[in-house]
Parts: structure tokens; C-alpha cells; sequence
């Protein structure tokens, strides 16, 4: 009997301790669809969700998002086991992955609903942020980064169909992302 509860005990406290490592970061770099594909093959991220931040519209719809109205961005919940993978690894993963230097939209996707963001959730964040920007800037490749800094409010999940948009319409997908150019740019800047 007590080797059971000692079994449980242990169970549960590793349970707990799993549980603890895990955060959650809130990013926007244009189409949440290539947002989500690209940081769910990082190292250390357990799930990515695609979603709406940003703006005052309560339960925007992808509709009112695009439309440029709601002052929501696309954007992408990761949430990620910080044992494997840091608050400033992830961010210099998802730099790498957008264009820094556009806060204007990215790519094909023009408008506010577009740019790229780093929504923080604490001073840390904030600061971890800042870094991360001024490392990009520093290694040259961009004359200057327009990155928002956004304190963090709220995050509301897109509809169904977006969520691992790349895998269920793989076909559609994979021709989207190539006819926006991101790929190409990406490969141009950092090289495979």
C-alpha cells in the first residue's frame, strides 16, 4: 500500500512539474497560417493556436479581422516548455521567420491586421523583447526593425477551419505560402 501512494505522490509531483514548464507567448507576423506551421516544427513548442490580439472588438470574427476594422492582428498563442526553449530563443526563432522590417503587413497580406507584433505579458517579456529586436537589428541583414511592442490584453481563437490550416488544406496551403513570397525572402536573408 505504501509503495502505491509513494507511486501516486511521485505521479502527481512530476505531473505538477510538467505542468509548471510550460508558458505561453503571444506573437502576430502576418498570416497566422505560416505563423503556426513555422514555430510548431520549433524545438520545445508543444502547441501553437491561431487567433485574433490587438484590438477592442469582442469575439472578432476572421471576417471583421481582415477588414482592417477591429485593430486586431493576426496573431498565434504558443504556448512552450521553457526546460527546452526560452522566452529569447523563441523570439529569435520567430523573428527569423517574418520580415522584421515591415510593419506595414507582411508579404502578399497588407494592413494593420498584418504587422508583426510581440504582445508581452510582463516587464521580463517586455525586456526580453527589446533584446531580441536589437539582436536582429544587430546582425545586419535590416536597416532598421518595425516590430510593435504591444502589452498583452487578450487572445481569442480563430475560427476552426484556420487552426492547422497547413495540414488539413496542405495543397492550398503550400501554394499560398509560395505565392507569397515568404519563403523566398527568408531563404534570400538567412539562407536555408
Amino acid at each position: 500500500m505504501n509503495r502505491i501512494k509513494s507511486l501516486a505522490v511521485l505521479m502527481l509531483s512530476l505531473n505538477v512539474a510538467s505542468m509548471a514548464e510550460v508558458k505561453t507567448a503571444y506573437l502576430a507576423g502576418g498570416c497566422f497560417w505560416c505563423t503556426e506551421s513555422d514555430m510548431e516544427k520549433v524545438s520545445g513548442v508543444i502547441e501553437v493556436t491561431s487567433g485574433y490580439s490587438g484590438g477592442n472588438v469582442k469575439n472578432p470574427t476572421y471576417k471583421q479581422v481582415s477588414s482592417g476594422s477591429t485593430g486586431h492582428v493576426e496573431s498565434i498563442k504558443v504556448d512552450y516548455d521553457s526546460d527546452k526553449i526560452s522566452y529569447s530563443q523563441l523570439l529569435n526563432r520567430f523573428l527569423k521567420k517574418i520580415d522584421p522590417s515591415d510593419g506595414e503587413g507582411q508579404f502578399v497580406d497588407r494592413g494593420y491586421q498584418y504587422s508583426p507584433v510581440i504582445f508581452y505579458q510582463n516587464k521580463d517579456e517586455e525586456l526580453e523583447a527589446k533584446k531580441a529586436l536589437n539582436r536582429i537589428k544587430e546582425e545586419g541583414q535590416f536597416q532598421e526593425i518595425n516590430v510593435k511592442l504591444i502589452p498583452f490584453k487578450k487572445f481569442y481563437v480563430a475560427e476552426d477551419y484556420h487552426q492547422d490550416y497547413y495540414k488539413k488544406s496542405n495543397f492550398k496551403y503550400k501554394y499560398y505560402r509560395y505565392r507569397s513570397g515568404r519563403d523566398q525572402f527568408l531563404e534570400k536573408v538567412w539562407g536555408k
